[in-house]
């Protein structure tokens, strides 16, 4: 997923940048595509934070998964606020960041919110991770896993 994200930077929700290449190497990761003035992201949100938290902050070692927030916001600030509001301690690609709109048509986005789990290299393990988290919970993260071909002795 490094690879994806080659040559652009990201941000925590501090607003601090972050290479890419350090933070995303052989992770399992999230694309969350979302908004903060969308009814059903807000539902979710809170569960994929929960999500999020379980499996990166109370598990030692950490999983190796992070997650990505590709912003529909309408502008910077309403992005800041959702993020402060609602998002778990992960990344998001800059606002201005003409990139997410090569990621929503590379990603077929119709609709938010959507979750895309991918491989390193950007290849789509599933594109019902927001079904997945839902419906199974941790254990859909085992799976992941597998299809990221990340072999890592992990268990929560």
């Amino acid at each position: 997923m490094a690879d994806v994200f080659s040559g652009r930077i990201l941000v925590n929700k501090d607003g601090d940048t972050v290479e890419p290449e350090d933070v995303l190497q052989n992770k399992v990761v999230g694309l969350y595509f979302s908004a903060g003035w969308c009814s059903p992201c807000r539902d979710f949100t809170p569960l994929l934070c929960d999500f999020y938290t379980e499996l990166v902050e109370e598990t030692h070692p950490p999983a190796p998964f992070e997650i990505v927030f590709i912003s529909s916001d309408r502008s910077p600030e309403e992005m800041v606020d959702y993020m402060h509001d609602m998002h778990g301690e992960w990344l998001a690609l800059p606002f201005h960041d003409p990139f997410k709109h090569d990621l929503k048509k590379k990603y077929n986005i119709t609709a938010i919110p959507k979750l895309v789990v991918v491989k390193q290299t950007g290849e789509v393990i599933t594109d019902k991770g927001r079904k997945q988290v839902r419906e199974q919970g941790l254990s859909c993260f085992q799976n992941w896993l597998e299809g990221a071909n990340i072999f890592q002795n992990f268990s929560y």
